[in-house]
């Protein structure tokens, strides 16, 4: 027999063997082997798994709240965690529940684009990010790998958290408490400093009397001739010298809530600010206007960034595309959740365009938030408004504690977003009259004919 002949049969004998070794698997040890190789929860059905229940929790904490908690149900007792966007209602994700009744949770981008429709900018779009976080915690559990695996691996472990300070009248309190931040392990401050803090200063800020609450509150800024003098302009650069004096300048400081000030304003903004070399000014008009905001980015030597209310993948791409700002900045609880956030961060790679995340809820909408930034190449850093809340990390269980380590989120390695609800601490911090996870059978039916978008 020839050497050719002999590894010929070789190899064949091996493939019949594996073959044999394959097919008696179904009732042998190798059965169990297979599923371990293949990654997934036998305690499972994937091709016949459903949507049986959807059902809400109310949770309210210090700063944005509250915060409604979501869970879908299986006919396979694996459940999803979800959560609407702070400060939003639970019909925002209720009724959505009737489209969803019945579905196989696993269809992902297909149940996304069925429910996208009833969402829309910043609070509007909490059920459907809700209900998107909720089915990739499903599909987690069922393939027994964590969520950012699902959007292609993670370009790092773990996940840098910036946040603010209480705000202060006081620049060198407001110093101090940015201090503390540091002191804590962060590596990224934000302040939030508003023509607010010069009320009651004669000459610093120049708008008309008599101005109503829904005008000054409501109405964008171009709307409420309202303009920032030379004297406001020193007095707020005595806050951010504060700051700056306090953390130093080897870390990124950005600012956000400047006002519903004029363009013009803005401009001579970012120009007194450039000293201070700061990452960003955030959402400094609405950010639909943005022939005026990149007039605000070309002029402005302290870098721009919005996002945080926009819905649409379409609309953060004008914005990339036009370079409208210099920086994105999605809340992924309303930009279509955890894969739409992913995507519009890769669009934004493609044009050369940072990704910030801002984030204000509980552990279950952070943990979402987290996936997405570790599987997200171009991602910046992750908001966190709930350092100074006790309890905020006591929430949930199964996942490292604790959950923001001297500046960081390790990004978890268990199924799904990798996270447990703590039933006892969550009750006790539940909206008052609301119940916990109760039934929703009133949402079970669907309510109008408005899923039918053209003819």
């Amino acid at each position: 027999m020839s050497i050719a002949e002999s590894l010929h049969l070789n190899r064949r004998s091996i493939l019949k063997s594996s073959l044999a070794l394959l097919a008696g698997g179904a009732v042998g040890p190798v059965a169990g082997a297979e599923a371990e190789i293949k990654n997934v929860n036998t305690a499972s059905s994937p091709s016949n798994l459903t949507i049986t229940d959807m059902r809400y929790a109310v949770v309210v904490k210090p700063g944005p709240s509250p915060c409604v908690l979501i869970r879908i149900d299986t006919n396979q007792g694996v459940y999803g965690l979800g959560e609407v966007r702070d400060i939003a209602g639970p019909q925002y994700a209720l009724v959505l529940k009737s489209r969803l009744l019945g579905e196989n949770p696993l269809r992902i981008d297909y149940l996304f684009q069925k429910i996208a429709q009833f969402g829309g900018n910043a609070r509007q779009a909490g059920g459907v990010c809700a209900v998107e976080m909720a089915l990739w915690d499903i599909a987690g559990k069922v393939y027994n790998i964590p969520v950012y695996q699902m959007l292609g691996g993670k370009w790092r472990d773990e996940i840098r958290v910036y946040a603010d300070t209480t705000e202060s009248m006081d620049p060198a309190e407001y110093g101090r408490r940015a201090k503390e931040r540091k002191e804590m392990g962060l590596t990224w401050m934000k302040m939030d400093l508003g023509i607010n803090v010069l009320g009651g200063i004669p000459g610093t800020v120049m708008q008309p009397s008599g101005m109503s609450k829904w005008e000054l509150r409501d109405q964008p800024n171009p709307f409420i001739a309202t303009e920032v003098t030379d004297k406001g302009i020193d007095r707020l650069c005595e806050y951010v010298a504060a700051v700056r004096d306090n953390i130093g300048y080897d870390m990124p400081l950005s600012m956000d809530h400047l006002g519903h000030i004029g363009v013009k304003s803005v401009i001579r903004l970012g120009k007194a600010y450039e000293k201070f070399n700061l990452e960003w000014i955030e959402d400094v008009i609405p950010w639909y206007y943005t022939d005026l905001l990149k007039e605000i980015t070309q002029q402005s030597p302290t870098p721009t960034l919005t996002g945080e209310d926009i819905y649409r993948i379409e609309d953060f791409e004008t914005l990339c595309r036009e370079h409208v700002v210099d920086k994105i900045h999605p809340d992924l609880a309303t930009s279509g959740g955890i894969l739409q956030t992913h995507r519009i961060g890769d669009m934004a790679f493609r044009y050369g365009v940072p990704m910030a995340m801002h984030f204000a809820g509980t552990p279950v909408s952070c943990m979402a938030n987290v996936h997405c930034a570790a599987a997200t190449r171009n991602f910046l850093a992750l908001e966190n408004h709930s350092l100074d809340v006790p309890f905020w990390q006591d929430l949930v269980t199964g996942i490292e504690k604790p959950i923001v380590n001297k500046g960081y989120i390790k990004v978890p390695d268990t199924p799904g977003l990798g996270i447990t609800l703590n039933d006892d601490e969550i009750k006790r911090h539940l909206k008052p009259g609301t119940g916990y996870f109760e039934p929703t059978p009133m949402w079970d039916e669907v309510q109008s004919w408005d899923d039918a978008l053209f003819s």
